[in-house]
């Protein structure tokens, strides 16, 4: 099991903040909004029903239909008060604990830090958790190598850059801007590649179910494995779009590709899929393999 179960997770808050905290005042908002309507229907039940009373007046309906509509639009209401506020205790867990766990599951998926020298972070969201956590496991393996967070916002490298050092391994971490559809570093760069829920907004801007935005997505699957040296080894953890980066990174004759089981994050489906970047060029279909446990 990661590390998460070491540290307090308002510790981690604390060091790391949380990402879109609008889409959780959002989603508590309209959950309260909807619970105040819930009571509202209980207080007030005889007379909501006469008011459907007089808008079913003018159709030929069943006596008592009425009070079911009335009813049933309570029930409705009632759930969906529930659903939201189920969907947003999901976002803040995923933001910060979730976060942090996965984090730790994808550190733990490479064998050996110790020969690392360089390694990447593509995206580097939620003010640095995964590279921190790189960090820290090369700085426990008392290494000289180095991590590169690379995003496309100086705000965010900066973010990054401070929770690093408040974790004590500021030495270890590099920021760079960029496009992960044009990395900017040369070919077979890095030992290790890693993402923690980045790679589903690139091309966002097109719309994320349109062809172009699945295009984008792949030139930066491609993008990583450029750059990832021969023996490599890769980590992604990302939503919705895994089966693509798989069939993709069978299409580039990946090795030991792994898709972890299915983890719901931000209220949506993910996995974490690995591979490593064959030592030598080689010809036939890759193999896949389902349900690598995670912890």
């Amino acid at each position: 099991m990661g590390k998460s179960t070491s540290r307090d997770w308002t510790q981690i808050y604390a060091i790391y903040g949380m990402d879109q905290w609008q889409t959780l005042i959002f989603l508590l908002c309209q959950a309260i909004l909807f619970t105040i309507l819930s009571v509202l229907y209980v207080l007030y039940f005889d007379p909501i029903c006469l008011f459907f009373e007089g808008l079913l007046s003018f159709a030929s309906v069943p006596s008592g239909s009425a009070r079911f509509a009335a009813g049933f639009t309570g029930s409705v209401t009632a759930l969906s008060a529930l659903c939201l506020f189920l969907a947003a205790a999901n976002f803040f867990y995923s933001s910060v604990p979730l976060h942090y766990d996965m984090a730790q599951r994808i550190v733990s998926a490479v064998n050996d830090w110790s020969s690392v020298k360089l390694a990447l972070d593509l995206g580097c969201c939620g003010h640095g958790i995964l590279l921190n956590a790189v960090a820290m496991q090369l700085k426990k393996e008392g290494s000289s190598g180095r991590v590169v967070g690379l995003d496309r916002s100086k705000r965010t490298t900066l973010s990054t850059l401070r929770s690093a050092k408040m974790e004590g391994v500021g030495e270890y971490v590099t920021c760079r801007e960029g496009d992960a559809r044009r990395l900017p570093f040369a070919d077979n760069y890095f030992d290790v590649v890693v993402s923690g829920v980045f790679v589903h907004t690139v091309g966002k801007e097109y719309g994320h179910r349109s062809a172009e935005a699945a295009a984008e997505r792949m030139r930066a699957v491609g993008e990583m494995v450029r750059v990832l040296k021969p023996g490599g080894i890769a980590v992604v953890w990302d939503l919705l779009h895994v089966p693509e980066y798989v069939r993709r990174l069978q299409e580039l004759k990946m090795e030991d590709i792994r898709v972890s089981e299915r983890v719901t994050a931000f209220m949506v489906s993910s996995h974490i899929v690995s591979f490593r970047k064959p030592s030598q060029h080689v010809h036939g279909p890759a193999e896949v393999r389902l349900d690598w446990k995670l912890c």
